[in-house]
């Protein structure tokens, strides 16, 4: 089958969040099972340059249709992981990909809609005519609003879209003039039944369009489709998700093993498996040198995150105290897009730092990430509301036991040790459910006093964690399945 990705992100390149992650590990699986894929992206100046294998012009002078006016590009083509990547690079006076930074301006809709047109006009130009083209977020919500309104007219009648929901919280909305710039008339979208905001009726909804207008439509995870069709978590888009509700499911991503993996890490002091689970301790003793904690018989409790709302940011901060008073060590890996966070957490790290149980890293280092999951001996989840997550996921191949909330992938893949409806070798972390200190406390408690009193027990959910299967393999099966369907 030939399958195009048109993506804002695709790890290692162009990476902000899971969505980067997914569209690598998802576009590998495929390719795996013998499918031809490419992926589109914007030409992003501060992408990882280093990361791409044989980066060439391979179109010159791609003029794209936009604002009553015809835009100059030209489109590269590298090797990204061993996947065929086309960048898309603008030379308008706009300068929509040359700002140092992949989102975060005021006119985001307006690059990304410029994107969509780019990528479909490239398609056409090269006469590439995909089985299946697949589209993640809001930024990629006007690819199948063109395609059946503009681009079938051109012949391209061939492709169905599968578009993916990574996060309803942003869904791209901006005013009608961006519909003029793609070459639309207002009068036609602006309504409930197409592009007009469910809340907002002088308003474009990008995510919206592109679930009116897509073949299929999937998100993160089972548990959070519910949430956000029959919750105030789908922001406003519950109504139209019911209304497309036979082309609309979960699927769980999945863990790229090839990257997250134990037995071939290269980042960890010793390597290990389920077979051999004492070597994890090796690790945990080179993590504590690394950071300077003091030896002793204490658990690590970890965080890996984002610190945002979403991400339960004041439970990650209770987290932190909360341990150092209960006998254990704390690290912390993560910053904050939000300056006063960061600084909060700035400020938290100078105060701590003389404690030989804490260290607090202020930022993103990927090797640490992959030292403190074969290091820690729990990581916390407390997140406001998580769509898939792959924390958790990653964090157990590890053998490093998650304490999560009650939301979205994270209730989908972690089941409590004491409470879950599963049998006793299938659960493998502990569960809270309500968003609070106390919710938080409650999971955190059984966790510590599991791994003080009853080792053992302790063991055997790490080793739980380790035997689930969370790669791309069943999503991937998913995915084609979802091909096939809408192809027929």
């Amino acid at each position: 089958m030939y399958i195009i990705m048109i993506t804002p992100e695709c790890a290692p390149v162009a990476k902000v969040g899971g969505l980067g992650d997914v569209v690598q590990g998802l576009s590998r699986e495929l390719q795996v099972r013998g499918n031809d894929v490419e992926i589109i992206l914007p030409k992003y100046d501060c992408m990882r340059y280093d990361q791409i294998w044989g980066l060439e012009k391979t179109y010159s002078d791609l003029w794209v249709p936009y604002h009553d006016q015809w835009f100059h590009c030209d489109v590269y083509f590298g090797f990204v992981d061993g996947l065929k990547c086309f960048f898309i690079d603008d030379h308008s006076d706009k300068n929509f990909f040359n700002r140092g930074l992949f989102y975060g301006n005021h006119d985001d809709p307006e690059r990304f809609a410029f994107f969509c047109r780019a990528a479909l006009e490239f398609m056409l130009k090269t006469n590439k005519h995909p089985e299946i083209i697949h589209c993640h977020d809001w930024q990629t919500g006007l690819v199948p609003v063109l395609l059946f309104e503009t681009y079938k007219h051109y012949g391209m009648t061939h492709p169905r879209v599968c578009y993916t929901l990574h996060n309803l919280r942003h869904q791209g909305v901006t005013g009608e003039q961006i519909l003029r710039q793609v070459g639309l008339n207002p009068a036609h979208y602006m309504n409930q039944d197409r592009l007009q905001d469910n809340f907002n009726p002088s308003a474009v909804n990008l995510m919206k369009g592109g679930i009116v207008y897509s073949n299929f439509v999937t998100t993160v995870s089972p548990k959070y489709a519910d949430e956000i069709k029959y919750s105030d978590l789908g922001c406003g888009l519950q109504h139209t998700l019911y209304v497309h509700g036979l082309k609309f499911g979960g699927i769980l991503n999945g863990v790229d093993y090839n990257v997250w993996n134990p037995e071939i890490d290269q980042h960890i002091a010793c390597r290990y498996s389920i077979d051999s689970i004492e070597d994890k301790y090796k690790n945990k003793d080179a993590l504590r040198h690394r950071l300077w904690l003091s030896d002793g018989f204490k658990p690590i409790v970890s965080v890996i995150s984002r610190l945002d709302h979403q991400k339960g940011v004041e439970l990650i901060r209770h987290t932190v105290f909360h341990s150092l008073a209960n006998g254990c060590q704390v690290v912390l890996l993560g910053s904050s897009p939000d300056p006063d966070i960061n600084n909060e957490f700035w400020g938290l790290k100078h105060f701590l730092n003389d404690n030989p149980d804490c260290h607090l890293e202020i930022g993103y280092n990927e090797e640490l990430a992959h030292m403190i999951y074969a290091g820690a001996d729990m990581i916390v989840i407390p997140s406001a509301f998580e769509p898939c997550g792959l924390t958790q996921m990653t964090a157990m191949k590890y053998g490093t036991v998650p304490i999560v909330r009650n939301t979205g992938g994270l209730a989908s893949t972690v089941f409590d040790a004491d409470h879950a409806w599963k049998p006793y070798h299938e659960r493998n972390g502990y569960v809270f459910n309500d968003f609070n200190n106390e919710g938080l406390e409650s999971a955190l408690h059984r966790a510590i006093d599991m791994w003080y009193s009853h080792p053992q027990n302790f063991q055997e959910l790490m080793a739980n964690g380790m035997r689930c299967d969370y790669s791309w393999n069943y999503p991937g099966e998913h995915y084609l399945n979802i091909y096939n369907h809408i192809r027929e």
